[in-house]
């Protein structure tokens, strides 16, 4: 599997099309949960997107968000997304994996501090985050703080 890291203005037309239609095809359209999804945070120039293609289709993304774009003091994950057909084979491990792996390499220093859907506490668990809040809502969807720890 081949893994892609780009910022912003290394991603092709098609990665572009590709890592957004993920993440509507599946936030908007399977969760039914109506938010703007284009918020400025994709195009700065820290921002890193990381996703990987099988068979031609973008199956897993996410986005590294540099310290003070969505934390003062911590960098983020965010837009996680695996696509429904290669749910359940692991997927999601591998790219959390690389995506810890790059936030090592890019911002050594820095914490890092996601909003995770309150269902998936015990995935991130497995990842070296715990719990830092009470249950929130975003965009109408429990939500949860976590820490790297």
């Amino acid at each position: 599997m081949n893994w892609e890291n780009k910022k912003f203005s290394q991603l092709s037309t098609n990665e572009l099309y590709d890592l957004l239609k993920l993440r509507i095809d599946i936030f908007v359209v399977e969760q039914t949960c109506y938010y703007p999804d284009l918020d400025e945070h994709d195009r700065h120039p820290e921002t890193q997107h990381l996703f990987c293609y099988q068979n031609s289709i973008m199956t897993a993304y996410l986005r590294i968000l540099p310290k003070g774009l969505t934390y003062p003091d911590n960098i983020s994950i965010g837009r996680v997304v695996i696509a429904p057909s290669a749910r359940g084979k692991g997927l999601g491990h591998q790219l959390m994996q690389v995506a810890l792996t790059q936030c090592l390499q890019h911002f050594p220093e820095d914490t890092i501090k996601i909003s995770a859907q309150e269902h998936l506490e015990k995935y991130y668990n497995q990842h070296g985050f715990i719990r830092a809040s009470e249950r929130y809502l975003e965009d109408g969807i429990p939500h949860i703080s976590m820490l790297q720890q």
